[in-house]
């Protein structure tokens, strides 16, 4: 089985080799059928501390690293 990759911006980078990353999705209202944003933070591991505030990256699932940070970085903008 293949590993997730999400796609998000950077909300936080103040915890050492940590960055928050919110990933938004949209879904259809079962009821209503009408199009809505979902929303959802995740910890990914950014090694170098490289990463600020704003930027586009795609994450990739890993081995659970501590507690809640279950994700990596793949790819940002900054490459």
């Amino acid at each position: 089985m293949s590993k997730k990759v999400l796609e998000g911006i950077v909300l936080n980078n103040k915890a050492d080799k940590t960055v928050t990353v919110l990933v938004e999705r949209k879904v259809l209202h079962k009821k209503y059928k009408k199009i809505i944003k979902r929303s959802k933070k995740y910890l990914a591991h950014d090694e170098n501390n490289v990463l600020n505030i704003g930027d586009k990256v795609k994450i990739i699932e890993s081995k659970p690293i501590s507690k809640l940070k279950k994700w990596q970085i793949l790819l940002s903008d900054k490459d």
